[in-house]
Parts: structure tokens; sequence; C-alpha cells
């Protein structure tokens, strides 16, 4: 352990499907990442964070999120594996669902690119367990999103996707007091440039102004 400070952090130990003792653990943003990698650090369970989300609109927006997870990562001193931002091949497996819903047909593609590519890394590097930060989000559906992780882990033998419930224990409560604690950057959509379109499409319906990037951080007074 190095000095990463656990201090007021309570959650029981978690353990790892089949007695396994490391895993990978993709993550879409710092936000949804910290209660959960902060809880696998305390249980002293060997990981590393994987960052694979060629949906994220504009680079400049990715960036941002990827950089704000490598910050916590190297905090911790978890290695951090920073993937290709293959946008071209998103667009290419979405093509088609450009006007489906948040939670529809095009987030269970979107899933099913990131979760597949992360299965493959895991395969590779020889982890038998990963499992995604997704899921901790309210806004998401997690059936949706276990179903797509389990999907991809059946393409490789003996590997298990984790579908540990990462809101229920206080799990979303101390998601938002990391982010506070952490000042982390507090993105305003999911990630994709339709999600953008979409909460742009709501926002001005309801007199609010369009989304402004880069700007907004979590802090002691927020929320």
């Amino acid at each position: 352990m190095n000095k990463f400070s656990l201090e007021h952090f309570n959650r029981p130990e978690l353990a790892l499907p089949s007695g396994e003792k490391r895993m990978v653990l993709h993550s879409c943003c710092a936000p949804c990442a910290g209660e959960i990698m902060t809880a696998l650090y305390a249980s002293e369970i060997e990981f590393v964070v994987f960052f694979y989300n060629p949906n994220i609109h504009p680079k400049t927006e990715y960036d941002q999120r990827k950089d704000e997870n490598i910050r916590y990562a190297r905090q911790m001193g978890v290695s951090f594996i920073d993937a290709d931002y293959d946008v071209a091949n998103w667009f290419q497996r979405v093509a088609g669902l450009e006007e489906e819903p948040e939670r529809g047909k095009r987030c269970t593609v979107c899933f099913d690119l990131r979760f597949e590519r992360t299965a493959l890394y895991a395969y590779e590097q020889g982890f038998r367990v990963f499992a995604s930060t997704l899921g901790i989000s309210r806004w998401k559906d997690m059936e949706q999103i276990n179903t797509a992780g389990v999907r991809a882990a059946g393409r490789y033998p003996d590997m298990t996707y984790w579908t540990f419930n990462w809101r229920k224990q206080g799990g979303s409560h101390r998601m938002i007091e990391i982010a506070k604690q952490e000042k982390f950057y507090q993105q305003e959509y999911c990630g994709c440039v339709y999600s953008v379109r979409d909460t742009n499409r709501w926002r001005i319906s309801q007199g609010r102004p369009p989304i402004q990037r880069g700007i907004r951080f979590y802090s002691q007074d927020l929320l």
C-alpha cells in the first residue's frame, strides 16, 4: 500500500467471484470510478483501470474525463491503461441508431463495443474477471450494462463479468462524496454526440441554456 488515504471510507470488504484476486476495471470517468476504485483498493484487490470510451465527444471532452481518471489512479498507485480513441469504429458500430433514445439500442451497442475491448485486454493479460464503473450511475440501466458485460465475457474461456451492484451499501452516496472531495470534473451529459444533442434539446425545451463543456467541477457546496 502507498500513502493513499482511506480515512472516512467505510464499506464492507469485497471479494471477487470464484476466489480470484485480480481484475480489470473498465472505467467511464473519474466520478463513477472513484468509489469503486477506492472500494477495491480498501479490499486489497489487485486491479488495473482500463479506459476505453470512443463514444465520448468531442476529443477535448474525452481528454478531460480521461485525465481526471488518470489523476485519481496515480494517487492510488494503480495502473491505468489508456486504450485507443478509435471513434471511427464507434460511429461504424452505431450507424443507423442515431435517433435511438438514451438506454435504447444504441447504448447496448456502445456497451458491447467497450466491453468487448475490455474482455479482450483481460484475456490477453491473463485476468479472469472484469467489471465496469458504468453501473454505479443512477442514469444507467444496470441490467442493460450487466447483460452486455456477461455477453462480452462469454467470448473467452473462464472469463467472468462481475455484476456487483455498486449502488448498494452506500455506494451511490460515497460516489458523490469522493467526487466532491476530489473536485472531479462534472460532465453534464453521458458522453456521445447524440447525448449532447438530446440533452441540449431537453434543456432548451425547459428554457435552460445549452451545455457548456469543461467548466463544472464537484465541490463541497455543490449538490
